[in-house]
């Protein structure tokens, strides 16, 4: 251990222990309590406790495996005072010693993150809440912040989380990988939640928000491991290959000066073509299964944009029909818009607006890239002033530093120039 670190320092060790293993820690308690809220509970108070004592005793060579023994005990201490289902006790007072045992001998405790989202994702469990409780397990979000993703209110997001704990708890659901032939009915949600948590982390462009960081391969280990239980199913098979084609841009994201490079401006040798190849792998075994799905679709938009590195150019009419092919399935926000944007390279800014206007207000007005793309085919049909206004709508949902230079510069040179509105 160190000797008495100053609490900057604990402070940051603490920060780092709950980005890199909230979820596992999370999952480990749950999975031996039944008891999702309660295990969220005890492991704040570890949190505090290590707050509290680190800066005395040190940061333990093991921080992880100190919290997990500190949060065992807060479990045991409601136990025994009768705060926890009657049913959770025995299992509570029977782990002490595995918690010990993974304190003192092992140097990683196991990763039952996977476990903790298929029961979230119980068909017990109402279908709203499913994701959005596997994403404040796994990462910690707060419900405000899950809220803002599902465009509800933040008490409404909060009732449902609280709900499906409960019922988590109250039931008794088996904290255990299903069945086989239970899986297909669970395996929606979590491929959703592990694509939702590669979004909150590839959002972060610059890397700024340490919160953030590491949140993108966390999600790729997490499709690994779904890999592994269904090594065969299509739609894992493209939710891999879709978060590994977007991950091998990462590197071209950002210019040498920290400034913003949208897809179609990237140079296609700075990504990280190994993981390309991978991912080409991956989706063309997706392929052979015939059983065509929302993840393999994206997969296929993303491997589109990859071969303009060997080609040079996109082919956006392809990219376009992908869309639509989504779009019949899923017509979400990010689907509405992608359909849009690929339309206005394949036929043009007045067709694409004339998509894009269309959209219920309940999927655009608070979704930035709408606003983004509203503004830049304004801007193309000589729109200026809905371009301007557009364009400060997007600036004021963007919460992304670079992103959002990008759109203030794009925003800028449109002072002066004349327009057609």
């Amino acid at each position: 251990m160190l000797a008495c670190p100053p609490p900057a320092e604990v402070a940051r060790a603490v920060e780092r222990v709950a980005r890199d293993s909230y979820g596992r820690l999370v999952a480990f308690l749950a999975a031996r309590s039944r008891d999702v809220a309660g295990a969220e509970d005890a492991l704040a108070d570890a949190f505090q406790s290590a707050l509290e004592t680190w800066p005395r005793t040190g940061v333990p060579d093991k921080p992880e495996a100190w919290l997990l023994v500190a949060a065992r005990h807060r479990l045991i201490d409601k136990a025994r005072h009768g705060k926890v289902h009657a049913l959770s006790v025995p299992l509570i007072l029977a782990a002490t010693d595995e918690a010990h045992e993974v304190a003192e001998h092992l140097t990683t405790f196991p990763d039952e993150r996977l476990k903790l989202m298929f029961v979230c994702a119980h068909p017990a469990i109402d279908v709203t809440a499913r994701t959005p409780l596997m994403l404040q397990c796994v990462l910690g979000l707060d419900a405000a912040r899950i809220a803002s993703a599902f465009l509800v209110k933040p008490a409404t997001m909060g009732q449902r989380l609280s709900r499906a704990k409960a019922k988590i708890r109250d039931a008794g659901i088996a904290f255990e990988v299903p069945a086989a032939k239970e899986l297909p009915e669970r395996l929606d949600a979590v491929l959703e939640a592990i694509y939702a948590i590669y979004g909150v982390g590839w959002e972060d462009v610059a890397g700024a928000d340490t919160r953030l960081k590491g949140l993108a391969t966390e999600a790729i280990t997490l499709g690994r491991l779904l890999l592994q239980l269904m090594p065969y199913d299509p739609e894992v098979l493209g939710l891999l290959a879709l978060m590994l084609y977007c991950e091998a841009r990462h590197p071209a994201r950002l210019d040498a000066k920290g400034a913003y490079v949208p897809l179609s401006q990237q140079d296609p040798t700075q990504w990280t073509w190994p993981m390309i190849a991978e991912a080409n792998v991956l989706l063309i075994e997706a392929q052979q299964a015939r059983q065509i799905g929302h993840f393999q679709l994206e997969a296929a938009i993303q491997s589109v944009h990859a071969r303009r590195g060997m080609t040079g150019v996109t082919d956006w009419d392809e990219i376009a029909l992908l869309y639509e092919g989504i779009v019949r399935t899923a017509p979400t926000s990010g689907a509405l818009v992608g359909r849009a944007a690929a339309i206005s390279h394949a036929r043009g800014a007045a067709p694409a607006l004339v998509m894009l206007e269309a959209m219920p207000a309940s999927l655009s007005d608070s979704y930035q890239p709408y606003w983004a793309l509203a503004a830049h085919l304004y801007e193309t049909l000589g729109r200026l002033g809905e371009a301007r206004s557009a364009y400060e709508r997007a600036i004021g949902l963007c919460e992304n530093a670079p992103m959002r230079e990008f759109l203030i510069q794009r925003a800028a040179a449109l002072v002066g120039a004349p327009h057609c509105d």
